[in-house]
């Protein structure tokens, strides 16, 4: 998901001076609406955000330095990132004190289940993939006879592909700022073979990660708290923090959690026409697809009404399609919406289309990598220069990201000498995330006042967790939301990491959290023991 230190949607929900960027969303469940005040006042956090903590950092010796909280951009102050929020910190706190002082705790280890990071908790990377890197990295040992002993001869044939399209066939110099040439044809070839249409190369924007190219769409289409983006609610809290920073206002849709994290088209008009009212102008719409937090795949036709939605009513669609890869079930497929809008008979000039791509994700998870793309179809040359503008300032991506990504989209193929290898370890890595997927979601609806949706993709399972009053009140008086206080409660007993769903959104009077299903499959047997045993000692403390 993307690492950019982003989205304090809490902060950006409470805080008296940031009123105005965020509308109150109008959700019929919610016995507030009719109470509460069209923008989110500083004492009601609507879409049940944790309360900030900033405060309680404060340094007294502080206020003598030239740079305080008191006069750097607000902007940032608007900032948080759940998912390495103040319950990873307690655990990074833990761990150390597991490390100076064994068995200080009733647990050996940290389970991070917090993070979409699949490497960190044990997944290899593809051969293939880390041995083209290799080689592109140290071409001198493409000569040597050795190397045909220790690689696979297509990634060494890809090796001299890739380094005859880099200037100088330097991995460590500068490339174009949309990325390498001959990578951006690679791509966007991927992208025709997957969709069916064509794809052009100058479409293309390689990037450090998905991250760094959803906050340069913000940059382009914020330019104050009137512009809007429409965004899921729950969401990936990148999408709140990037609005912030740019100075934007949010304007939430509300994802049916009885229909399987259903996304209706009749909540998309009604929250839009609602933020025209207050006279926002929505600018684009956020989707991401498999879900995250929740999960979910969306049905082609519903992707259809989402883009007949936004040709309709103007609007940019955002499709985060990092997840394209991760589909568990039989029932549902993946289809990038650039497919949808096409078959419909869009093109170019019907409707702007930014999807995006990252290879942190799918079966790769190579997160530390930082590679990505996006592909920018629907905008006007004019506009195409100010991108590209905006690119060029941080001159370009890192090349071994770029070279992953074209990877990612042209892998090993039939006849290939590493095909096999490379079929076994994607289809090992995406088995193992379905059963684990399937465990973890029966054990969690297996829990007292626990609902789960079905896990059918991307990397997190989303439960709802029906907490006792006496739970709810003992979280206020630790003035924390009560998804946290579970959360941390949780931690402490055990050793696991999961986030609270206030940190992406939530109907009002709801609690979630988000828990990865990333931790190795034999350690998922002792995670469910834990939690289970954990929920039982918790729901019997609290029992009203």
């Amino acid at each position: 998901m993307r690492k950019f230190a982003s989205g304090r949607l809490r902060s950006l929900l409470i805080h008296p001076f940031q009123q105005k960027h965020i509308l109150r969303p109008h959700h019929p469940s919610s016995s507030l609406s009719s109470s509460l005040p069209r923008f989110l006042s500083s004492s009601t956090p609507v879409l049940d955000f944790p309360p900030s903590s900033t405060s309680s950092m404060a340094d007294p010796s502080a206020s003598k330095l030239p740079v305080t909280l008191q006069n750097i951009n607000p902007k940032i102050l608007k900032c948080e990132y759940a998912v390495r929020g103040e319950i990873v910190t307690l655990a990074q706190r833990l761990q150390e004190e597991l490390l100076a002082n064994p068995g200080s705790h009733p647990f050996d280890e940290i389970l991070y289940c917090n993070i979409g990071n699949p490497q960190s908790l044990g997944q290899h990377p593809i051969t293939f993939f880390r041995e083209v890197l290799a080689l592109c990295d140290h071409p001198s040992i493409l000569d040597k006879s050795e190397t045909q002993g220790l690689f696979s001869a297509d990634a060494i044939e890809r090796a001299w592909q890739i380094l005859d399209q880099i200037p100088g066939r330097a991995t460590g110099a500068y490339s174009h700022s949309q990325g390498i040439k001959g990578l951006r044809d690679t791509i966007s070839a991927g992208i025709e073979a997957r969709d069916g249409y064509p794809a052009d190369p100058n479409d293309i924007f390689l990037t450090d990660g998905a991250s760094p190219a959803v906050h340069m769409m913000m940059q382009l289409l914020i330019s104050s708290e009137q512009d809007g983006i429409l965004c899921p609610i729950p969401q990936y809290p990148l999408y709140s923090a990037s609005i912030a920073l740019h100075g934007g206002t949010l304007v939430p849709y509300f994802l049916d959690e009885a229909s399987g994290w259903g996304l209706e088209t009749s909540e998309l008009k009604k929250q839009l026409e609602d933020a025209r009212s207050k006279g926002i102008n929505p600018r684009a719409l956020v989707v991401i697809n498999p879900g995250n937090p929740t999960g979910q795949v969306l049905a082609e036709d519903n992707q259809r009404q989402i883009v007949e939605f936004c040709k309709q009513e103007g609007l940019v669609l955002l499709a985060d399609e990092v997840y394209q890869e991760n589909v568990y079930v039989p029932d549902k497929e993946f289809h990038s919406f650039k497919k949808v809008s096409r078959s419909m008979g869009y093109g170019e000039k019907d409707i702007s289309l930014v999807s995006f791509q990252s290879v942190s994700k799918g079966y790769y998870g190579e997160c530390g990598k930082r590679g990505g793309y996006m592909e920018v179809t629907g905008i006007s040359p004019d506009v195409r220069e100010q991108i590209y503008k905006v690119a060029s300032v941080n001159l370009c991506s890192n090349i071994s990201g770029q070279i992953l990504a074209s990877l990612v989209m042209s892998p090993p193929k039939v006849g290939d000498e590493s095909y096999e290898l490379y079929c076994a370890e994607k289809d090992g890595i995406l088995s193992s995330l379905a059963r684990r997927a399937k465990t973890l979601e029966d054990a969690l609806n297996n829990l007292e006042g626990v609902t789960c949706n079905r896990a059918e993709g991307a990397m997190y399972l989303f439960p709802r967790i029906n907490l006792p009053q006496k739970a709810i009140k003992a979280a206020e008086a630790a003035n924390t939301a009560p998804d946290a206080f579970y959360c941390r409660r949780l931690l402490n007993a055990t050793g696991i990491v999961v986030v609270p769903g206030s940190g992406f959104g939530q109907v009002p009077g709801t609690w979630h959290f988000r828990c990865t299903i990333l931790p190795q499959e034999d350690k998922i047997p002792a995670i469910v023991t834990r939690l289970t045993d954990f929920h039982k000692s918790f729901m019997d403390e609290f029992r009203d």
